[in-house]
């Protein structure tokens, strides 16, 4: 019996085979690169800038904290014999505490810096998609396809710099 139904489905399946590709080319596709539209926006360019402002201080702590525990290294390498055994103690002790310093700030820094991008790039994300859905419906188009799914696309698909344009105009930076 399942030898009589093949037969059948074979018509079947490429009536739908021929249909799918009519369809298909009746659609209109445009491909997005979400990240670079949004890297792109004037309001993200100005939040990383703010960004770098505001956590360059902290960044040179570091660097000086770095640079002191870099001294005390080179201190215990260019003494090695000629200290005391209590200085060396001290000298190691130092760097240790230099080191665990630096591994804090290092961690709260990125902490803060990543819980900055992910709310500005939260709210950002949320506006791109609204952009996206109006300049999908302005164009015409059907179905828009982050570039992330492709494997190829003809590059006049692409509506990258217009999302990016679109979004500078709906949400310009503050």
């Amino acid at each position: 019996m399942s030898g009589l139904r093949m037969p059948r489905l074979l018509p079947t399946a490429a009536a739908v085979l021929i249909f799918s590709g009519i369809a298909a080319a009746q659609v209109k596709i445009a491909i997005v690169n979400l990240q670079q539209a949004l890297v792109e926006t004037a309001e993200i360019k100005k939040a990383q800038a703010e960004m770098e402002a505001r956590f360059k201080p902290r960044q040179a702590d570091m660097e000086k904290l770095q640079k002191e525990l870099q001294g005390i290294q080179q201190q215990l390498q260019t003494m090695a014999g000629k200290l005391t055994p209590q200085a060396e103690q001290e000298l190691q002790m130092q760097g240790q505490r230099k080191q665990r310093d630096l591994q804090r700030l290092s961690e709260d820094l990125q902490a803060d810096v990543e819980r900055q991008r992910t709310d500005i790039l939260q709210g950002s994300s949320q506006r791109m998609q609204q952009v996206l859905h109006k300049l999908a419906e302005e164009k015409g188009l059907d179905l828009l396809v982050d570039v992330s799914n492709t494997l190829y696309f003809k590059p006049a698909l692409d509506v990258t710099k217009e999302a990016t344009a679109a979004y500078d105009k709906a949400h310009p930076p503050k």
